[in-house]
């Protein structure tokens, strides 16, 4: 069974505007999965959509087989949300914050401690157990937020933008929390993030989002894939003045000195393959080079994103 279930959801508000068209997607246990987007892109509705706040427009969505529209309370008891601007309880302390939310869940006291105290170490809260929320920093709230949507071990959990407002030591400690839920416990994460970078190193599966539309989706082989985005080759090379050196054509038609390059000379080529990049050393070597470094640069998740969206435009002109 898929966790989350996206059938051609699309979603118009009020007044007309179409926050979300035609979406299909499906995520399964233990995917940490990246919707990425530009503010304004539809994320937000997404989630507000799998968590039973909104309904579709048209098509539908299930969270581990419930419907949330319709059983929202049953979608609640599986999922865990975490949103940019954590909203609890100022009036009591980080621990009594969580022990709260334990009881909402029909945890006793005795486990709910338990947990809480497990969640809140592990994020780096230990020494703020009993200090009052209101005194709380920003990063201390985002991280009780997310140990209070952890508090009840939820099967599918809805972040936004999880590491806002965080310094590298929390953001490491939350990475490091959200990936063990996936491998250890097969947690399925929902991500939502306009950081492409940030993406890329923690999430294993992505889907690219603009203005309602989904463009892509897919494990970033799979992206490169899609976009047929080949590698770029870069060699630094001494005893090589120009390409004219080279006995093969290709080559010559596609090599380049790459900009700013001080230190011999370093060439730039695109390939499609890395089985490509034997024949090219030994062309290099037979024409009199001596090689002193050897960097394929892949497409990042930014690269793909960005060619989607030139595309795009191109398509509507």
């Amino acid at each position: 069974m898929d966790t989350i279930l996206l059938d051609n959801l699309s979603k118009t508000y009020p007044g007309g505007k179409q926050a979300l068209t035609g979406i299909s997607l499906s995520l399964g246990e233990g995917e940490v999965f990246g919707f990425l987007g530009p503010n304004g892109a539809g994320k937000t509705t997404t989630v507000k959509l799998l968590t039973g706040i909104l309904s579709p427009t048209r098509g539908r969505c299930q969270v581990m087989g419930t419907d949330p529209s319709r059983e929202p309370e049953k979608t609640h008891a599986k999922t865990g949300v975490v949103t940019e601007h954590a909203q609890m309880y100022d009036h009591l302390t980080g621990l009594e914050n969580l022990l709260f939310y334990a009881s909402v869940f029909g945890i006793s006291p005795g486990e709910g401690k338990d947990r809480a105290m497990a969640l809140l170490s592990r994020l780096g809260l230990e020494n703020s157990v009993h200090q009052k929320l209101s005194a709380y920093s920003t990063g201390m709230r985002q991280r009780l937020s997310l140990a209070r949507a952890l508090i009840h071990r939820p099967q599918v959990l809805f972040l936004d933008e999880p590491t806002s407002g965080l310094d590298p030591e929390s953001a490491q400690r939350v990475n490091s929390l959200i990936k063990s839920l996936a491998v250890e416990e097969g947690a399925t994460v929902f991500l939502c993030t306009h950081q492409l970078r940030y993406a890329q190193e923690i999430c294993t599966r992505f889907g690219l989002l603009e203005e309602g539309r989904l463009l892509a989706a897919g494990t970033l082989a799979e992206l490169r894939e899609k976009m047929n985005a080949g590698a770029e080759l870069r060699v630094r090379v001494c005893g090589i003045s120009g390409k004219e050196k080279f006995t093969d054509s290709r080559i010559q038609r596609q090599w380049k000195r790459a900009d700013g390059e001080s230190a011999g000379d370093v060439f730039c080529t695109k390939i499609q393959s890395e089985a490509e990049i034997p024949r090219i050393v030994r062309t290099i070597v037979e024409a009199g080079g001596d090689i002193y470094g050897v960097e394929v640069k892949q497409p990042t998740l930014e690269d793909i994103y960005f060619a989607l969206t030139a595309k795009g435009k191109e398509a509507d002109q």
